[in-house]
C-alpha cells in the first residue's frame, strides 16, 4: 500500500508542535502532492510578482508522523519517483540571489518542460534533472520556516536529492513529522539567482527508521557517493563542519587515523556549495561509495 497526501496538506514551517497530516508505520512509503515554492501563484509571464502572497513561499506537503520514531532516532528517506509539471517559474529581484545588488525590480520566467527537457529559451534547453528543495522534519525547541535549512532538514537545496537518492535525517521530536516540497525540474549548485527551475509535481517517499544511528545532520546517499550536508549562515563554517563530520563518520567506522582519513578526502573527496542564497547556507562534504568500500565502511 502507498499512501498518498494532497497538496492541500501543506506547511510553511516545520514545528514540533504541527498535527500530522498522516501517521506511516516504518518501512511504508508515501506520495506527496506538491506545489512549487510559490505555491503555484505564478502560472503564465503577465502573472504580477508585486501581487505574489510571500507568506506563501516554500509549502511542504506533510506532515508526516512515522509510528515509533523517538528524538536520537534516524529517518532513512528514500526517493522513490519524481514526477514534474509541464511548466516550471524562475524568478529573481533586487536583493534575491548573489547578483540582487545588480538588479531593479522582480523578474520572472515561465520555462516549458517536455520531452525530458526543461526550455529557458529557444536557444538554450537543460535535460530535466527533477530533485527535491525542501526535505525535512520538526526540529527540537522553536520551528523553523520552509525557507530555512538547519540539523533538521528543511530547505537544504542539494543537487544530490533525487531519485534513488537516500536521505537520512536525525529525528528531534517523537513521529519525526516529516514534510517535502520545493521541487526543481533543474538547479545548477548554489541557486544562484534565488530559485531553480522551481516546478510543481509528485515525489513518492519510503520512510524506513534507524536506530542507534546518532546523526547530528542530514546525510544524502546515491550509488556514486555519501554526502554530509551542513548549514551555516557563514559559508566557511559550513564547508568546515561538513568535513568535520565526515571525518567523524569514517573514524569511528574504520581504522582510519584523522590524518588518514583527511588525506583520503583531499585525495578522492569533495567539498560542494549547495546553496548559498537562505538565510543559511548549505555546504556538503562528499565521498565516493567505493573508496570507503575499500574499507569496510558500513553506516549502520
Amino acid at each position: 500500500m502507498i499512501h498518498f497526501l494532497s497538496k492541500d496538506d501543506h506547511i510553511f514551517k516545520f514545528s514540533p508542535e504541527a498535527s500530522p497530516a498522516l501517521t506511516i508505520n516504518p518501512g511504508s512509503s508515501v506520495r506527496l502532492e506538491v506545489m512549487d515554492c510559490f505555491s503555484n501563484q505564478i502560472q503564465k509571464p503577465e502573472d504580477r510578482m508585486e501581487e505574489v502572497d510571500w507568506d506563501k513561499i516554500n509549502p511542504a506537503t506533510g506532515p508526516v508522523y512515522i509510528s515509533g520514531a523517538e528524538k536520537g532516532d534516524v529517518l532513512k528517506v528514500t526517493v522513490e519517483e519524481i514526477k514534474i509539471s509541464d511548466q516550471a517559474v524562475m524568478l529573481t529581484g533586487k536583493d534575491l540571489g548573489v547578483l540582487g545588488h545588480k538588479l531593479e525590480g522582480l523578474h520572472s520566467k515561465i520555462l516549458p518542460v517536455r520531452d525530458g527537457k526543461v526550455f529557458f529559451d529557444d536557444r538554450t534547453a537543460f535535460n530535466a534533472d527533477p530533485m527535491i528543495g525542501v526535505i525535512g522534519v520538526a526540529p527540537e525547541g522553536q520551528e523553523i520556516n520552509c525557507g530555512t535549512p538547519d540539523v533538521h532538514g528543511g530547505n537544504m537545496d542539494t543537487t544530490l536529492i533525487k531519485e534513488k537518492a537516500v536521505v537520512y535525517l536525525p529525528v528531534w521530536v517523537e513521529g519525526g513529522l516529516l514534510a517535502a516540497g520545493d521541487l526543481h525540474a533543474v538547479m545548477g549548485d548554489g541557486e544562484i539567482c534565488v530559485s531553480g527551475a522551481e516546478v510543481s509535481g509528485e515525489v513518492q517517499l519510503n520512510v524506513a527508521l534507524v536506530k542507534d544511528l546518532n546523526l547530528s545532520t542530514p546525510l544524502v546517499e546515491n550509488e556514486q557517493v555519501l554526502a554530509v550536508i551542513y548549514s551555516h549562515e557563514d559559508l566557511d563554517e559550513a564547508v568546515t563542519r561538513s568535513v568535520e563530520i565526515m571525518e567523524e563518520l569514517i573514524g569511528k567506522r574504520t581504522e582510519l587515523s584523522t590524518a588518514e582519513t583527511a588525506m583520503l578526502l583531499s585525495a578522492g573527496g569533495r567539498v560542494s556549495i549547495s546553496q548559498v542564497v537562505d538565510p543559511l547556507k548549505t555546504a556538503r562534504c562528499e565521498i565516493p561509495r567505493w573508496v570507503l568500500n575499500n574499507y569496510g565502511f558500513s553506516l549502520y
